[in-house]
């Protein structure tokens, strides 16, 4: 075993660590990040209304995997500007692409979402 595999340690005890990264990833998006709060507030609705408005399962799993998407993506955003303002608070040509970047993918998600949505239910 190396010293990695003890640090973050093997099976069970792996799995409950990374849980509760897990969990604190989740705390930390829903206290900081007003956009995820919003997005999993509309997610609360949107999920149980796939579900309901889905006709098979593969249009119920489309219909909430674009829900699900918008949330990965909008917490890997949230890492992304997280870690560019660790590096510090002035200005710089490559933090800003990075952010703009990150919100460019948060808008595809979201175009994603209405894609899959307006196909699925116009059919």
């Amino acid at each position: 075993m190396n010293d990695q595999q003890k640090e973050n340690g093997t099976g069970l005890a792996r799995l409950q660590r990374a849980l509760r990264c897990s969990s604190a990833g989740l705390a930390a998006a829903w206290k900081n990040e007003e956009a995820f709060r919003q997005e999993l507030l509309a997610g609360l609705v949107l999920l149980p209304l796939g579900l309901w408005l889905g006709d098979s399962g593969v249009e119920r799993a489309l219909l909430a995997a674009s829900v699900i998407l918008v949330f990965i993506v909008e917490m890997l955003n949230s890492a992304v500007e997280a870690v560019v303002d660790r590096i510090g608070p002035e200005r710089h040509e490559l933090s800003g692409r990075a952010k703009d970047l990150g919100s460019a993918a948060v808008s595809f998600a979201l175009l994603h979402f209405v894609v899959v949505w307006l196909f699925v239910l116009l059919g």
